[in-house]
């Protein structure tokens, strides 16, 4: 009671760092298009606000899972083109296998009558 339920384009928390492991997993990207890809293979349905993305993207690349170099972007603006490291390689499959685990976990919840 009292709480509200979730907008469909949320993400549930936890869930940005591995998203955003997996989309650098395919190719280096900047900020933008990484929100981009995110919300176009969700089909529509995540959206990544610019205060969470940024935020997350320096957490990681602390971390050292993520590393980044400066570089020109498809319309000719000066953007931060992020790619994954060894070690976001390997945090990404133990993240990937985690997320298995507990999304099948909690699938048998809700399919109990």
């Amino acid at each position: 009671m009292g709480q509200q339920e979730p907008a469909t384009d949320e993400l549930i928390p936890g869930t940005l760092d591995m998203l955003i492991l997996k989309t650098l997993s395919r190719d280096r990207m900047h900020g933008y298009a990484i929100a981009q890809s995110i919300q176009r293979m969700s089909g529509d349905v995540l959206r990544v606000e610019e205060g969470a993305l940024y935020p997350a993207l320096h957490r990681l690349e602390v971390r050292g899972l993520l590393k980044s170099q400066w570089g020109v972007s498809d319309n000719n603006r000066r953007a931060k083109y992020y790619m994954l490291t060894t070690r976001g390689r390997r945090a990404l499959e133990q993240a990937s296998e985690s997320w298995t685990r507990v999304s099948i976990a909690i699938a048998r919840i809700m399919q109990t009558v």
